[in-house]
């Protein structure tokens, strides 16, 4: 009996110290909320855009400004700018050495931004290894459109006749064609220059150039509604992405995944397509405190749950498939675990001279 009760007394022990253990752990959470709000009170965070006012990038953070303080801590005010330049790798560097690093300044970037150090051509000042993510607003899939009235009236033709596309320096718009054309041989003629998207879309309107690649379908079909259609003027000639969108594949639209005829093509589209997984990341500097950037995590992920932000995202025609800080961060752990001789494959690929 007396044994019997010492052994009931020290699990009931054990149990004790586990309850406040736990309640320890709940107490400083909660205190460390306490100080994430109070410095967050009063205090403006700003989306900093990688690319022009008027864009599939910048709808999609001003969509999402509107509804994150409500969900964030301390309930600061939440702004949008833009800083467009080099595929958002300018964006992407102020926020890594210039900006403020108090989780202040997040970074909306390109899909390719995190991999341009391992596969790009642009030199860069920041380390997306080091980086710290909140997540990405959306599995995005990438296309490739051009003018009804255009000479090569589909992909097949592309592989067969030149066709004029519109491109930003270093960002998806110029980095796909390219690699369509190194790799499966297409002959996309670049024009590039134009700061984003929705310059490419003027360009191809008042028919500068007949096509673009790397444009997210999500996004594009919303800024540039009068293109699709009975009476648009442009349809989609390719879906560049690792399984294509729902929408288009019961189209019929062709995947360039399906034109890969060796291993190697189709391992090297799939890794480069792999950036559309985290198509619309949002980052802030390493430096940031680990309780801020947990609480910007929680709001970011909260805010593409809303039901009013996602209400507002169907009356806009949004798509909103947000993909998590973890997610995003696995991945390009993977895109940069590759074998090197692969990615210098890929660099070499989207090098334009």
């Amino acid at each position: 009996m007396r044994a019997l009760g010492l052994g009931w007394l020290h699990r009931f022990g054990v149990m004790v110290a586990a309850c406040a253990s736990a309640l320890c752990g709940v107490g400083q959470a909660m205190a460390d909320d306490a100080a994430v709000a109070a410095f967050y009170k009063g205090k403006t965070i700003t989306l900093l855009v990688g690319s022009s006012a008027g864009g599939g990038y910048d709808t999609y953070a001003r969509l999402i400004s509107r509804h994150m303080s409500k969900h964030m801590l301390g309930n600061p005010t939440v702004i949008v700018s833009n800083m467009p330049g080099a595929g958002s790798n300018v964006a992407a560097n102020y926020i890594y050495n210039a900006a403020a690093k108090d989780g202040t300044m997040v970074g909306a970037l390109y899909g390719g931004s995190p991999i341009e150090p391992l596969i790009g051509t642009t030199p860069v000042q920041h380390d997306p290894s080091k980086s710290q993510f909140l997540g990405s607003a959306n599995n995005d899939v990438y296309i490739c459109v051009a003018r009804k009235d255009a000479t090569a009236k589909s992909i097949e033709d592309v592989f067969k006749m030149e066709l004029l596309a519109g491109a930003s320096n270093a960002s998806s718009t110029a980095d796909f064609p390219a690699i369509l054309n190194a790799v499966l041989g297409t002959k996309f003629k670049l024009v590039l220059g134009y700061p984003g998207s929705r310059e490419i879309g003027l360009a191809i309107d008042k028919g500068e150039v007949m096509s673009a690649c790397g444009l997210a379908w999500p996004s594009v079909s919303v800024t540039n509604p009068g293109w699709f259609g009975p009476n648009g003027t442009m349809h989609v000639i390719l879906q560049t992405h690792p399984t294509g969108h729902a929408e288009l594949n019961a189209m019929g639209i062709p995947n360039a995944m399906s034109f890969a005829r060796t291993e190697e093509q189709r391992t090297m589209l799939e890794l480069f397509f792999s950036q559309e997984i985290f198509g619309r990341p949002y980052v802030v500097a390493p430096e940031v405190p680990k309780d801020r950037v947990e609480a910007l995590r929680k709001a970011f992920w909260a805010t593409l749950k809303d039901p009013e932000l996602l209400a507002d995202a169907k009356r806009a025609n949004l798509e909103v498939n947000p993909v998590s800080a973890e997610e995003v961060e696995k991945l390009i752990a993977k895109v940069y675990a590759a074998p090197r001789e692969l990615t210098q494959k890929i660099k070499k690929a989207i090098q334009l001279n």
